[in-house]
């Protein structure tokens, strides 16, 4: 986490010295202000700075070094169980695709017979893929 604060504290600095200038340039070169251009830099900078800030009282709260942090950790000290994933499942792929179906069908010309005919798939990835472990060969 202290890499991630660095990281995001050099962001802001960056930030914010190229807002201002761009925004000083900009007064030279054209003799007004470009806002667009000004705005999202700036604001850019102070993203980066949230960020920063929380990173950094998170770290504080904790009290204490996280174990990517420390120097004397393994590769498997900060390896947590996240869940159960199934590598040999289809049914991700089928759900990616119908429910590409469905957002195609609505963004081109409203196409709603497109949507219409690919919202049941999106029902019956979902469902496949929510009882895959309740028949089949992987069944418990």
């Amino acid at each position: 986490m202290k890499s991630n604060i660095v990281i995001f504290g050099i962001l802001t600095a960056y930030f914010l010295v190229v807002g201002l200038v761009y925004t000083f340039w900009n007064l030279l070169v054209h003799g007004y202000l470009e806002w667009a251009g000004s705005v999202v830099i700036l604001l850019s900078g102070g993203l980066s700075a949230m960020i920063a800030v929380y990173l950094w009282l998170t770290q504080k709260k904790q009290g204490g070094l996280l174990i990517e942090d420390r120097e004397d950790s393994d590769i498997d000290d900060g390896n947590p169980e996240i869940g159960d994933f199934s590598p040999w499942s289809w049914w991700p792929l089928m759900l990616g695709l119908s429910l590409s179906l469905v957002v195609l069908g609505l963004c081109i010309g409203f196409n709603f017979w497109l949507t219409f005919l690919a919202a049941p798939l999106v029902l019956v990835a979902v469902v496949g893929w929510v009882f895959e472990y309740y028949r089949g060969h992987f069944a418990r």
